[in-house]
């Protein structure tokens, strides 16, 4: 499958510099760029390969001035790295969808499944479920009872769907990853621990993608919600009774304890941690390996453990390389100290 530059630009809307027809196959990253391939540019830190690339297309930002000539056709964008993702989808639009159920899945009699859907082998699907059209479940994926799944779902391996649980439209969840295992709940008793019965759901709203090995566990009562467009990372632990909000973002082993609730558009970095029962303000700005311990504010930023404002944490961070040295000092002055003392008396 080829493209010119000036259907590409047609495409994401982009600004031609060179051959209108130059033609490409394929995409790479600009470093490694081969001819007939389509790289970007959207990092200044690798705005040197940029005169190097052997890449046919590059996608470069509007305000990139140039400091020498380059080889290949430039398409300048608002913005290159969203303008490739655009690329990317309409690139794997053409992929076809499978469909059909395997001789070897199970689905039950008193499941409903929609049209055009996939069903891998060794898959299981429950009783009372419905499963919409166009969803792929790929093999040894299992759906339980009276789960209900909206249209072009993708499920790839191994993926575990308790019972009950509702996800919506344009769901993908990756290998591994279980929703609506129970919450950690556990009430204290004389001779140990007894259970308490999580009788929730989870619900997942549309447009919502959930990374590998990822948990998203069913509330007490009521239902642990993921809302629209949250974007969800590999090794997640989304705990009972949490919320989190629209087109909020999370990173790798970010952890929630039980009732957060996090808000819209939210991003949050590679193991966060938060403490249960407090609730995180729209837009808010979470490093990584921050520990959070209280509510917050909209559009705060926060980092480190206990949270708090960078510009601080970055202050006190600089202040503790120096406390083995001013540990010493302050020893040196308690006994100067003492001396003087001990001379007055």
């Amino acid at each position: 499958m080829e493209f010119t530059a000036k259907q590409i630009a047609g495409l994401i809307g982009g600004r031609i510099e060179g051959d209108e027809n130059a033609v490409i196959h394929t995409f790479a990253k600009i470093e490694e760029g081969t001819e007939g391939a389509i790289s970007f540019l959207s990092n200044p830190k690798y705005t040197h390969y940029l005169y190097e690339t052997k890449s046919t297309i590059v996608l470069i930002n509007e305000d990139v001035e140039l400091e020498q000539s380059v080889s290949a056709t430039l398409i300048r964008v608002p913005n290159a790295y969203e303008a490739v993702a655009k690329l990317l989808q309409f690139y794997e639009s053409f992929n076809s969808k499978k469909t059909g159920i395997d001789s070897l899945a199970f689905v039950s009699p008193k499941a409903t499944i929609g049209k055009d859907v996939y069903i891998g082998a060794f898959a299981y699907i429950g009783d009372g479920t419905v499963i919409g059209d166009g969803t792929q479940i790929y093999p040894h994926t299992v759906i339980g009872d009276n789960v209900k799944i909206g249209a072009n779902g993708l499920f790839y391996p191994n993926v575990t769907i308790y019972q009950g649980c509702q996800l919506g439209n344009n769901v993908t969840i990756h290998s591994g990853s279980v929703i609506g295992a129970d919450g950690f709940g556990f009430a204290p008793g004389a001779e140990g621990y007894d259970k308490i019965p999580q009788i929730g759901i989870v619900i997942i709203e549309d447009n919502v993608e959930i990374g590998a090995n990822t948990c998203v566990d069913r509330s007490t009562m009521g239902a642990t919600l993921v809302k629209k467009g949250v974007k969800l990372d590999n090794l997640i632990q989304v705990a009972h009774n949490c919320e989190v909000g629209e087109n909020t973002v999370m990173s790798a082993q970010a952890g929630l304890a039980g009732s957060t609730k996090i808000g819209d558009w939210c991003m949050i970095g590679g193991q966060a941690g938060f403490s249960g029962h407090i609730k995180i303000a729209d837009r808010t700005f979470i490093g990584a390996q921050s520990g959070v311990i209280s509510n917050t504010k909209s559009g705060e930023q926060l980092i480190g453990t206990p949270a708090i404002d960078p510009k601080i944490f970055f202050k006190a961070m600089a202040v503790m390389k120096r406390l083995p040295d001013m540990y010493k000092e302050i020893g040196q002055l308690k006994k100067e100290l003492t001396e003087l003392k001990a001379k007055q008396n």
